[in-house]
C-alpha cells in the first residue's frame, strides 16, 4: 500500500496520514477506535506483526496466519463506549467486510480494549 493510497480503515484519510504511521511505529494510537481501525488496516495489508504486537499480553497468540484468499474491503465503526485518551478501557462495535475466494461477507464484533503499559491493545472480543 503506498503513502498516498486511501486508507482502508474507512477514515477518508490516506494512509501515509491515517494508518501508516502507526504500523511504522512512528506513532501509537490516541483512542481505542483509531487502534481497532489501524488493526482492521493491518489485516487488510497483511501486517501480522502490527496486529501481534497491538494484542494484549494476556490474550496474543503465539503466531498469526492470514487467510490469503481473504481480503478485507470495508469496516463499519458501529457505536464506541470509553476508549479516549481518558479512559484505562473501551468497547468498539464494528463490522468488518471482507471478500473469501470471490464472495462477499461479513463480520460483526464487540472489541475490548484496554491499556498495557501506556498504550491501547485489543484485549478480546466480547460475547
Amino acid at each position: 500500500m503506498t503513502a498516498g493510497s486511501r486508507c482502508p480503515c474507512g477514515s477518508g484519510g490516506n494512509y501515509g496520514d491515517c494508518c501508516g504511521p502507526l504500523h511504522a511505529g512512528e506513532r501509537t494510537a490516541a483512542t481505542a477506535e483509531q487502534l481497532m481501525r489501524s488493526r482492521f488496516s493491518a489485516f487488510a495489508v497483511g501486517d501480522t506483526a502490527y496486529l501481534l504486537a497491538t494484542w494484549h499480553s494476556s490474550t496474543r497468540p503465539k503466531s498469526l496466519e492470514l487467510d490469503p484468499a481473504q481480503r478485507w474491503t470495508r469496516l463499519d465503526v458501529l457505536a464506541t463506549s470509553g476508549g479516549s485518551p481518558f479512559h484505562d478501557s473501551g468497547t468498539v462495535e464494528f463490522r468488518a467486510h471482507y471478500r473469501h475466494e470471490g464472495r462477499p461477507g461479513s463480520m460483526h464484533e464487540l472489541s475490548m480494549f484496554t491499556r498495557e503499559d501506556g498504550q491501547w491493545r485489543y484485549l478480546r472480543a466480547v460475547s
